[in-house]
C-alpha cells in the first residue's frame, strides 16, 4: 500500500505544490517547532518563507496575483502544514476566509483594492463572529452597526477569539445592523475593518487588548476586538448590501470546518508517525514494542482513522469547490476528523509511554494542541445538530 494520506486523481501542479510543501515543512517547521511553541514565540521566518511560496495567495485568482488554486489544493496544503505545526496553519486559515469571502461576495472595486495585497501577504486578513457572551449561537450577536445620517456606519461591541487578532491588518466583521426584516439572521451585516498590526488602538475607536493565554495553539496570537463608536464608509460593507453578512459569514464557516478537519488530518497523520516510529525503536521484554500485539493493533487502528478522515475532508473539499450546498458534508468531515485525531494523538502519546509526559518529545504538544479540533468551528454536538436536522428533512415521513 501507499503512505498514508495520498490524494488520487491531482493534477501535476497540484503535486508539485504538495511537494514544495512537504518539503518545507520537514525542514523549515518540524525542526523549529518544538522551540517555538514552548515560547509561545511568532514563527516570522516560517511565514515568510510561506510567503515567498505563495501560499498567502494559494486560491486569489491569478488576476489579482494569486495561483488560483481550488479549496481542495488549498485543504490538502493545510494538512501539510498542520503535520508541521498546527498553529502555522492556523495562521493561513484566517487569512484564507477573509480572502474567501471578498473573492465569493466583495464588490469589484473590493477585490481590486484588497486581494492583490492578500496575495502577497503584504495584507492580512482574519474574520470575526464570536464575542465574550456567545460562541455558535450567531443569533445572539451584540456588536452593532449603527447607520449615520451621512450613510456611513458606526461600530460599538466585543469580539472574541480572534486568530491573527493583532498581525492582521483587514478584519471580516460581523456586526448586527437595523435593516427592518423579520428574522435576525438578516439584521447582520458584515464589514471590511482596516487597521494597522500590532495591539492596542490599531485604528481609531479598534483596539486588541493583548494575546490570551491558551492551553496550546502557541506562536499564533488569539486576541479579543474591542470597538467604540468606530467609524466606517458604507463602502466598507462586504458585497456592498447590508443585511447578508450571517449568509455570507455561513458560507466562510464551511470552508473554516473543512480547513479545521485538514488541520485534524494532519495532526492525526503526525501523530500516527510519532507512533509508528517510537514503536520501532522501544523495547521490552527483549523485542520492540511494535511486534507486541496490543501495540501493533493500535497502529492499525490508528492509520485507518488517517485514513479515513483524510478522505472525508478530501471529499468535502471537492464538494466546496463544486459550489454545492455542503453543510452536512463539512460538518461531517469536521466532526469525525477532530474526535479521530484526538484518538490518534492519545493512542500515540500511551506508546510512548512515560517519555509522552515529557516536553522534550513532540507528542506532549500535539496533545495540547489536539484539544482545539474539538472546539474550533463548531464542537461536535453542534455538527452532530447540523448533520440531524438536513437528515431529518431529507428522510421526512
Amino acid at each position: 500500500m501507499a503512505k498514508l494520506c495520498q490524494t488520487e486523481d491531482l493534477t501535476e501542479i497540484q503535486q508539485e505544490i504538495l511537494s514544495t510543501v512537504r518539503q518545507f515543512v520537514n525542514d523549515k517547521i518540524i525542526p523549529v517547532a518544538q522551540d517555538l511553541e514552548h515560547s509561545d514565540t511568532y514563527p516570522q521566518e516560517i511565514i515568510d518563507g510561506l510567503k515567498e511560496l505563495g501560499v498567502f495567495g494559494l486560491t486569489i485568482p491569478e488576476e489579482f496575483g494569486g495561483l488560483g488554486e481550488s479549496i481542495l489544493t488549498y485543504a490538502l496544503v493545510v494538512e501539510e502544514i498542520a503535520r508541521g505545526w498546527m498553529s502555522v496553519s492556523g495562521v493561513i486559515n484566517t487569512h484564507f476566509i477573509a480572502a474567501y469571502l471578498l473573492m465569493q461576495h466583495g464588490t469589484q472595486e473590493q477585490k481590486e483594492k484588497y486581494l492583490p495585497r492578500m496575495a502577497t501577504g503584504e495584507m492580512r486578513g482574519a474574520f470575526s463572529m464570536s464575542e465574550p457572551g456567545l460562541g455558535s449561537d450567531v443569533s445572539a450577536i451584540s456588536t452593532k452597526g449603527t447607520k449615520l445620517e451621512d450613510g456611513s456606519y458606526s461600530i460599538t461591541g466585543q469580539k472574541m477569539w480572534l486568530t491573527n487578532g493583532a498581525t492582521s491588518t483587514l478584519v471580516m466583521l460581523l456586526t448586527k445592523t437595523d435593516e427592518g426584516a423579520d428574522s435576525v439572521y438578516k439584521n447582520m451585516t458584515t464589514f471590511i475593518v482596516e487597521k494597522e498590526a500590532g495591539f492596542g488602538e490599531t485604528a481609531q475607536g479598534v483596539t486588541v487588548p493583548g494575546k490570551i493565554d491558551k492551553m496550546g495553539y502557541k506562536g499564533v496570537e488569539t486576541t479579543e476586538l474591542i470597538l467604540e463608536d468606530h467609524k466606517i464608509s458604507a463602502d466598507q460593507i462586504l458585497g456592498g448590501t447590508p443585511g447578508k453578512g450571517f449568509f455570507q459569514m455561513m458560507d466562510g464557516v464551511e470552508v473554516g470546518r473543512i480547513n479545521v478537519a485538514a488541520r485534524a488530518c494532519g495532526l492525526a497523520w503526525r501523530g500516527f508517525e510519532l507512533g509508528v516510529a517510537y514503536a520501532q525503536q522501544r523495547k521490552t521484554f527483549g523485542k520492540q514494542i511494535a511486534d507486541h500485539q496490543a501495540v501493533l493493533f493500535r497502529l492499525a487502528e490508528m492509520a485507518t482513522k488517517v485514513e479515513t478522515i483524510h478522505t472525508m475532508m478530501v471529499r468535502a473539499g471537492r464538494l466546496k469547490e463544486s459550489g454545492k450546498r455542503m453543510d452536512v458534508e463539512a460538518g461531517m468531515a469536521k466532526m469525525l476528523a477532530s474526535e479521530y485525531a484526538n484518538e490518534v494523538v492519545e493512542d500515540s502519546f500511551r506508546i510512548h509511554g512515560g517519555y509522552g509526559y515529557s516536553k522534550e518529545y513532540e507528542i506532549e504538544r500535539l496533545m495540547r494542541e489536539v484539544k482545539f479540533m474539538l472546539i474550533g468551528e463548531g464542537t461536535s454536538d453542534i455538527q452532530k445538530m447540523i448533520i440531524g436536522r438536513a437528515l431529518l428533512k431529507e428522510y421526512a415521513l
